[in-house]
């Protein structure tokens, strides 16, 4: 019996997209399968056929593509929950058709993870051989003339982000138990992303950032634009689940109201907010809009608004139990002064206060 993916590839979930636009002429950089064009209408949308993915501007997806032509690795930096991680992933599958060459750095990440491994069980059997090298991600994008992709690559330690530094500089990577040199095919390049918030968990050297063009991912920047990200991949993770989203417009711009409101320590109308310690980002929303529809599909609620409180609460409390005061200070001075004077919807939510004084 075969098993359906709960989230199939970009490439795999595009693929139409994608088939469409490889079909378009231009020139187009050596073992790319799209032009440079074609890649940005990819991931921002053409206005017709091809659907907008990324909520961002235009220009830094220009700069992106352009930087993977070249020789230069491209890494995405910018606060958690931006969606680097997906724009990596889209820009992976539009240029190379494949977006899981992907390498996920951890405390715990080794230089082989970068470089190649060996199967033991071949290496004792035959001794030092090809066929008993295992490549790394890196190593087969190298091989493939693909990208390759880097996740959160300032959490690995300096000495094992290092390795990459010959592969991005000389474009090949040297296997001296076999006394050979393997040497990347045309179109490798590689995709790398780090959270602002690591900043200075592992510091990457000066002859590694020298070998990457930064692009700092910025948050969504309208209320509107995230709202409606909001509802799309939240809709999307639901289908998946074999329900839908029943949370009202209404509702959903609150939820992502509070989230901007908490995030930027500044509400809509520009009153004062005290900034809670977890992360307040999109991805959070999405998970938290996502649940609130799972939670109205499967167990029935007459309010769905009476959700969000707890759910909000949750999110507060991941990295600071205490912050659990912050988020009932906004509700006595935000949510109440919307309350008093904004629609119906801030006054229910402001009613739900109490919800707010469990787990204290």
């Amino acid at each position: 019996m075969s098993l359906q993916a709960q989230v199939e590839p970009a490439e795999v979930r595009h693929a139409e997209e994608l088939e469409q636009l490889a079909a378009r002429p231009g020139p187009r950089p050596p073992g790319w399968r799209l032009t440079p064009s074609a890649v940005v209408d990819f991931v921002m949308g053409d206005g017709r056929r091809i659907a907008r993915k990324f909520v961002g501007e235009r220009a830094l997806v220009e700069r992106a593509v352009v930087t993977l032509a070249g020789e230069r690795g491209l890494l995405l930096v910018g606060e958690p929950g931006t969606a680097k991680s997906m724009l990596s992933e889209l820009l992976a599958a539009a240029v190379s058709g494949a977006s899981e060459r992907v390498v996920q750095g951890t405390a715990g990440t080794t230089e082989e993870h970068l470089r190649y491994g060996w199967n033991y069980r071949l290496l004792l059997a035959e001794g030092v051989s090809g066929q008993a090298l295992v490549p790394s991600p890196i190593l087969a994008a190298m091989r493939a003339g693909a990208v390759a992709r880097v996740e959160e690559i300032t959490r690995c330690l300096p000495e094992v982000q290092d390795a990459l530094v010959s592969v991005l500089s000389e474009r090949r990577m040297a296997v001296p138990e076999l006394g050979a040199t393997e040497y990347a095919a045309q179109g490798f390049n590689v995709i790398a992303t780090a959270n602002l918030r690591d900043r200075g968990v592992s510091e990457m050297s000066a002859a590694l950032k020298r070998r990457f063009n930064f692009e700092v991912v910025p948050p969504i920047g309208t209320l509107a634009d995230e709202v409606a990200l909001v509802r799309t991949q939240a809709t999307a993770a639901l289908a998946r689940a074999g329900a839908t989203l029943e949370v009202d417009d209404a509702v959903m711009e609150a939820l992502v109201t509070a989230f901007r409101d908490l995030r930027l320590g500044t509400a809509e109308e520009g009153w004062p907010v005290e900034r809670p310690t977890a992360v307040m980002s999109t991805a959070e929303a999405v998970a938290v809009a996502g649940s609130m529809g799972l939670q109205a599909a499967y167990l029935p609620v007459p309010d769905p608004l009476s959700l969000l409180p707890g759910y909000l609460l949750g999110v507060v409390r991941k990295d600071d139990p205490d912050d659990q005061g912050k988020l009932l200070a906004y509700w006595d001075t935000t949510v109440r002064r919307r309350a008093e004077s904004g629609p119906r919807l801030w006054r229910r939510l402001y009613e739900l206060r109490d919800a707010l004084s469990g787990g204290s």
